[in-house]
Formats: structure tokens, sequence, C-alpha cells
């Protein structure tokens, strides 16, 4: 019988989605209360990092295709934490934060920096420090 345990998996992709959805589901539990899911966390502060920016450009920014893009902004949207308008040159449509989507950005923020400690306490700072390295090289070179 073939060896079920994670070490076993030789697909890198397999390998990355696998340790992608461990460390997603340990976030999630700490950003519980605050009504945010990790992934729209991280688009919210992308947000208002980047924005008002295209929807495209949006999805450029935070590596997802424009399909999976705009299935993950219509909750936000719902909740008044974003708002899709027209962009500058009338083609395009743009996404903006509103005050309600920066409120919730500051009220999950403690929350987000206990997972992130807990998450390096656990793998270790300079580890983890590597990890993002290497995963930013594989979206720029993949």
């Amino acid at each position: 019988m073939a060896d079920p345990t994670p070490q076993a998996v030789l697909c890198h992709c397999t390998a990355i989605r696998q340790g992608a959805r461990q460390v997603t589901q340990f976030y999630d539990r700490h950003l519980a209360s605050s009504g945010l899911r990790t992934s729209q966390y991280a688009m919210l502060v992308g947000l208002r990092r980047l924005g008002p920016i295209s929807i495209n450009a949006f999805a450029d920014a935070m590596a997802m295709d424009r399909t999976t893009m705009g299935r993950a902004l219509k909750p936000l949207e719902r909740d008044g934490l974003l708002v899709v308008g027209p962009g500058p040159n009338g083609r395009t449509r743009a996404l903006r934060l509103t005050e309600a989507g920066s409120r919730r950005i500051d009220e999950a923020e403690p929350l987000w920096r206990v997972a992130q400690a807990g998450f390096e306490a656990r793998y270790g700072a300079r580890a983890a420090a590597d990890l993002r390295g290497a995963l930013a090289r594989v979206v720029r070179t993949v």
C-alpha cells in the first residue's frame, strides 16, 4: 500500500496546495471573529495598498485569474467593504475600498498579527521568511 502521508507527495503542485490549505485554515481560525476569511483580508489589505485599481490589474497583482477575482469580490461588495464602479476610461471597472472596509481591516489586523506570530513560532521566523521568498520566486517565474 502507498504511503498517504504529506511527506510522500512528489507533485510540487499538490505539496504547495496542501501547505496552502493548512496555512489558510490556521489563519482563518485566528481571523474568524472578524468575519473575514484570510483570502478576504488579503484582498482588502491589497486594495487599501493599491486602490483604486481596475479589476484586471488587481487580479494580476493578487496572482488570481479574473473569474476567480470576480467571485471573490462579490461578498466583499455585498457587505459594503468595497465598491465596484466605473474605471478612469469608462471601459473598465475599478475597485475602491470603502470606509467600512478600512474599519474591518483595522479590526482584523490584530488577529492577523497573532496568526502571523503563531505561524512564525511554530515554523520559525527565518524559515517563514525563506518560505515567503521562495513562494514569491514561484509567483515570478511560473
